[in-house]
């Protein structure tokens, strides 16, 4: 099945300019959703992954099903305010201003093997601190995987060294 038959774009969402490319199609159809993971898993089987960590929000559905399938850990990365234990936020840069990400500080051991997830790779700042996060906590980031990559975006280049594996690029 060709996943990107079933991503639809959006115009001027969430702003004017923007063009969302927007999953849910593609998770209303149980076949395109067990072939996503199925093939974000296949591509790293071999990487012994002891945790997936995902970012919110959409990153959550496909990293929870990916840990699931790969019969790891599930670990949850949220703007700040939003987990109840003690958390490691990291600040990163945006285009315009600045964001943050949190994990809890217990969720890492030293040298886990973490598998990060999202939906997308735009510029790559918010996985690029996803990344940064996790080896401050002592965890080793064994790859990255994205449903959709826009490359035009160059958000790649803020990844390397990582393994990074995109079900549908869009040049």
């Amino acid at each position: 099945m060709q996943l990107q038959t079933l991503i639809r774009d959006v115009p001027d969402f969430p702003k004017k300019g923007i063009v969302f490319k927007d999953i849910t199609p593609l998770l209303l159809n149980g076949e395109a959703l067990r072939q996503a993971v199925d093939e974000l898993c296949s591509a790293f089987l071999k990487k012994r992954v002891d945790a997936v960590c995902a970012v919110e929000a959409r990153g959550f559905i496909l990293g929870a099903c990916v840990a699931y399938k790969l019969g790891a850990g599930f670990i949850p990365i949220r703007k700040p305010g939003k987990l109840p234990a003690e958390c490691a936020t990291l600040s990163y840069e945006l285009e315009y201003g600045t964001d943050a990400v949190e994990m809890h500080k217990d969720a890492i051991t030293a040298r886990k093997r973490i598998l990060l997830v999202d939906d997308l790779l735009a510029t790559g700042g918010t996985m690029r601190a996803a990344a940064e996060l996790v080896t401050r906590l002592g965890g080793k980031v064994v790859g990255i995987g994205f449903l959709i990559e826009l490359a035009f975006l160059n958000g790649r280049e803020k990844l390397k060294p990582y393994p990074i594996k995109s079900l549908v690029v869009y040049e």
